[in-house]
């Protein structure tokens, strides 16, 4: 990993929110995703399990976590199961963990090697009524494919028929959707990171760089803060590309006179950022583009100044919405007519801006959480409104990470500069 150790209290407080919401008699097994194949005899860099992940730090490949609170044995209540070092497969591929490095990651005392698991596990099940087995429940998914979590659950099925089997990932929605502090200092880490960036970007652009240029600078201000990466495809789109929304081809001039979208955010401790900004790539907006720029802004504002606890993201959007109509009028993007007219299921404004305006961030950038109930306190939101404009061939996005608090939100990305003001005596 690139990224300085993080404290283990994390995990530890992340098994202990799972476990407290574990029935009675039950046992919970976690696995870590597939190596996926690229090319050849190549290999696509390892992501880990997002549960697992967020249950124990360990980013290493065949993994397991077992939790079984009321094991009769205390020691067994908590493993942490990983491959046995190899030391060929080392020349090769890399340091595997040893038990005291993995323990001191996760905070895990207990660590058992893969091949010795089978007779382990076989027994410690048999002392359980229930059992929990992760599952990808994010709404987003739409992969066919059978990943290794599935393929457990199957195994797991067919060796032991007649348990009551239980799903983890309606506990992880909850628990994972609501920050605790010690996440919010690792997000807060990938933000700054993220700031970096961002300014290091903004004494570069200029007429005729590239987009994949401009990326190019993003990654390099990544690694060297120690990020794993970007936390997703950078998004580069200068001119009318701007309007599509996760554009990432990234190949074409930024001209004199276009705004440049840039939606970017770094990795670092499994923990992710999620920005966007909008600039004149010759570092003065034009009177129509500040316009509509301070019209992106005054909704930005907007939907910080609502969103709190207890308002539901349907709510949230139709009033974003109904704001939203507000500024399009004075843009002269709508006229009465169609706001008066406008289908109630298709309204107006949805010409200018088609998606969504916030969705939660953590370990994943699309994380668990509700899209239908009240939001909660602890929960982390993206902030993201847009103007797009065919006739003009123009796209403005603003987005900020916020943390909600009791009474409202924190803006976690408060101090990255954000204004026409601000942008331009940066890039001057």
């Amino acid at each position: 990993m690139k990224y300085l150790p993080l404290d283990p209290q994390l995990f530890r407080l992340n098994r202990e929110r799972f476990v407290k919401d574990m029935k009675p008699s039950s046992i919970a097994v976690f696995v870590s995703n597939d190596e996926w194949p690229s090319n050849g005899d190549a290999l696509l860099p390892f992501k880990q399990n997002s549960d697992l992940y967020w249950l124990t730090g360990i980013v290493q490949e065949d993994t397991l976590l077992i939790l079984f609170p009321d094991n009769p044995d205390p020691k067994y209540r908590e493993v942490l199961v990983l491959v046995r070092p190899n030391e060929l497969k080392e020349k090769w591929d890399g340091h595997r963990l040893r038990r005291d490095e993995a323990t001191a990651i996760s905070g895990i005392d207990t660590i058992v090697w893969l091949d010795t698991l089978d007779p382990l596990l076989q027994t410690w099940t048999h002392l359980a009524d229930n059992i929990y087995l992760d599952s990808n429940e994010n709404d987003r998914k739409s992969s066919p494919i059978a990943t290794r979590e599935y393929r457990f659950i199957e195994t797991m099925r067919q060796q032991y028929p007649l348990h009551n089997f239980m799903r983890s990932a309606r506990i992880l929605r909850d628990l994972r959707a609501v920050k605790t502090p010690q996440e919010i200092e690792v997000v807060q880490k990938a933000i700054d990171i993220t700031d970096q960036a961002f300014r290091r970007l903004l004494g570069f652009i200029r007429p005729g760089v590239m987009e994949y240029e401009i990326e190019a600078e993003i990654l390099h201000e990544f690694l060297r803060s120690r990020a794993s990466g970007p936390a997703y495809s950078s998004i580069i789109a200068s001119g009318d590309r701007a309007r599509t929304l996760h554009y990432v081809f990234n190949n074409q001039e930024c001209r004199d006179g276009e705004l440049i979208l840039m939606d970017f955010g770094a990795e670092y401790g499994g923990f992710n950022a999620d920005l966007t900004r909008t600039v004149p790539v010759n570092g003065k907006f034009t009177p129509r583009q500040k316009e509509v720029y301070n019209g992106c802004l005054h909704l930005h504002m907007f939907c910080k100044s609502i969103l709190k606890p207890g308002i539901t993201l349907v709510d949230y959007t139709s009033q974003v919405g109904d704001e939203a109509t507000r500024v399009f009028l004075k843009l002269g993007l709508l006229t009465e007519g169609d706001v008066k007219n406008e289908d109630k299921d298709n309204r107006a404004y949805r010409k200018y801006l088609y998606h969504g305006i916030s969705h939660h961030l953590g370990v994943d950038v699309h994380d668990l959480g509700t899209k239908t109930g009240p939001l909660e306190e602890g929960m982390l939101l993206t902030v993201e409104p847009g103007i797009y404009i065919e006739e003009e061939h123009m796209g403005v996005r603003i987005e900020n990470n916020v943390w909600l608090t009791k009474d409202g939100n924190v803006d976690l990305m408060k101090r990255i500069p954000i204004t026409v003001e601000e942008i331009e005596a940066l890039m001057a």
